[in-house]
């Protein structure tokens, strides 16, 4: 047992208590982004529970929190509002058949975040370039800000607005006390996570003082739900048999599910890099894509939204001292806990105090120095920093990060491709060396064919490689052809300091090259891109 615990935490306490904390902040998101998706809030707290629990004890990050998410409800919208459509025109009408749509989409989910898991494409999160990054937390945090406002609203007689006197001036009063809880208790004493005692103490105020603010109940009531009152989750044996009525809809179902499995994956992996930045520690994001997947398909097959790593959550999490699995899994117990036993407690918690606290992980999570060093770091850089963080806010996560990883690539190419060098010089013979400098690929090839002078050179020529590499096919694409014109002029070359595993591939096309290409003994031993990226692959 002592060997089991300490798998799961090395400081009990901690986790305990922090898990306790991210369960309560758990709630109204989850409630919040099921109404987002058109679900009943059980719905949204069912798929938190799966993919905590689930990812808690198998993933690849201890201390990071998976739930129900906004970045993935926003993508589920569309097709539960075609299903619910559908249903309804049915003979025998199925009004809740978006639903049915959904958890079959989670079951395709799943396997694809466990076939991506299996591929290991975890490891290519590392590839993402820094200033992707600094834009993905400050875009993140500022959808968390946004998402935060809506709760400052209010719905009378069916008329939603923003709160307005005294009902406002309490709202900001309660966050504002929340938020100074949470920055002060710290200095006072580590031993209670001070989210966990914001909550407590704020509720306390709310509930003894008998003040009239919205709660996780009301909150819940004004989004059209009937409270937290549900039972265990069950098998949806009528999953299968929506599989009949999709027919002509299965292309908006498959699509769907590979733009969740990617969302997921890139919020997920994403967040795990920045947990690991936090903790100095690393997970692995191969275990965690394989989680996520499992989370997915258990929570389709029981009747939850599905979802992936929640960066503000696992901020809270670690902040509050859970590191280890044990916090997450004490998280989504609690969770499924409230929703049994305590839902008439947990409805009355005020949501000034849970808004309080996301408003201190919207400032954790920000990153401030991007001000301090937007000026300092090289334009293209500061670019792709502000481009994604707008495009995180204004459109989606998944495709700031991948037009950022696209800017930020196309940026090193193109620097890369004005690198190439050709030092000429003339050998006593009178053979004139070309000595190559700098990579040859795909975006210097041209570059590099207009260094060479076919129709003027000498009969000889030498083209020397040991000073820069051939990284991809282009490269010896370019290299063969720019020595076949030199042998169709009827001059004689010869190819110096060349890889071996370059020389393989240009004597597979034509084994006559070998003449040409002389081996030394001094020849760099280096790897051509596209060999090594096939054999890991």
């Amino acid at each position: 047992m002592t060997a089991l615990l300490r798998n799961l935490t090395s400081n009990p306490k901690n986790d305990i208590l922090s898990g306790l904390t991210v369960a309560l902040a758990l709630v109204p998101e989850a409630v919040a982004f099921a109404f987002v998706a058109g679900l009943d809030p059980l719905v949204g707290l069912y798929g938190a529970f799966f993919m905590g629990i689930i990812t808690a004890i198998f993933g690849g990050r201890p201390g990071m929190i998976s739930g129900a998410t906004g970045a993935m409800a926003v993508v589920m919208i569309h097709m539960i509002q075609e299903g619910n459509a559908v249903g309804l025109a049915l003979d025998n009408a199925i009004p809740n058949l978006g639903l049915q749509w959904l958890l079959i989409t989670l079951l395709i989910v799943g396997s694809i975040q466990i076939f991506g898991g299996l591929m290991k494409i975890g490891k290519f999160v590392r590839l993402i370039p820094h200033p992707v990054m600094m834009g993905f937390v400050n875009g993140l945090a500022i959808v968390i800000f946004i998402a935060q406002l809506g709760m400052f609203k209010e719905t009378v007689n069916g008329v939603t607005s923003y709160l307005q006197g005294s009902e406002l001036y309490t709202m900001l009063a309660l966050v504002g006390l929340t938020m100074a809880i949470m920055y002060f208790l710290p200095k006072l004493t580590t031993k209670i996570p001070s989210a966990l005692a914001a909550i407590i103490i704020v509720a306390a105020i709310t509930i003894f003082g008998g003040l009239d603010v919205s709660t996780v109940g009301s909150f819940i009531r004004d989004g059209g739900g009937t409270g937290l009152n549900g039972g265990l989750p069950t098998f949806q044996f009528q999953i299968f048999e929506m599989f009949k009525t999709i027919g002509p809809h299965l292309g908006l179902i498959v699509t769907t599910a590979f733009l969740l499995a990617a969302v997921g994956l890139i919020e997920s992996l994403l967040t795990l890099n920045l947990v690991d930045e936090l903790t100095d520690t690393r997970g692995s994001g191969n275990r965690e894509c394989v989680a996520q997947g499992v989370g997915n398909i258990l929570s389709g097959l029981f009747g939850g939204m599905g979802g992936c790593a929640m960066i503000g959550q696992s901020i809270i999490n670690v902040k509050s001292g859970g590191r280890g699995r044990l916090s997450g899994i004490v998280a989504s117990i609690t969770l499924l806990c409230f929703v049994l036993f305590a839902s008439k407690l947990i409805e009355q918690i005020p949501i000034a105090a849970l808004v309080g606290v996301m408003f201190m992980v919207v400032i954790g999570t920000f990153a401030w120095s991007s001000f301090r060093i937007i000026n300092k770091i090289p334009i293209p850089d500061a670019v792709v920093l502000v481009a994604v963080s707008l495009i995180t806010v204004f459109a989606d996560l998944a495709i700031a990060v991948i037009i950022g990883v696209i800017m930020s690539a196309l940026v090193f190419a193109w620097k890369n491709a004005t690198m190439i060098r050709a030092r000429k010089r003339i050998k006593e013979d009178g053979t004139k060396v070309y000595e190559i400098w700098g990579p040859l690929f795909f975006g210097s090839v041209q570059n590099f064919t207009q260094k060479f002078d076919v129709k003027n050179d000498p009969d000889n020529i030498e083209i020397d490689f040991i000073e820069s590499k051939v990284n991809d096919h282009s490269g010896i694409e370019a290299l063969r052809n720019i020595a076949n014109k030199y042998l169709d002029a009827g001059k004689t070359v010869r190819i110096t300091h060349l890889s071996p595993e370059c020389q393989i591939l240009l004597t597979k096309a034509n084994p006559k090259w070998k003449d040409h290409i002389e081996t030394s003994i001094d020849d760099p031993r280096y790897y051509v891109v596209t060999d090594t990226i096939d054999q890991q692959v």
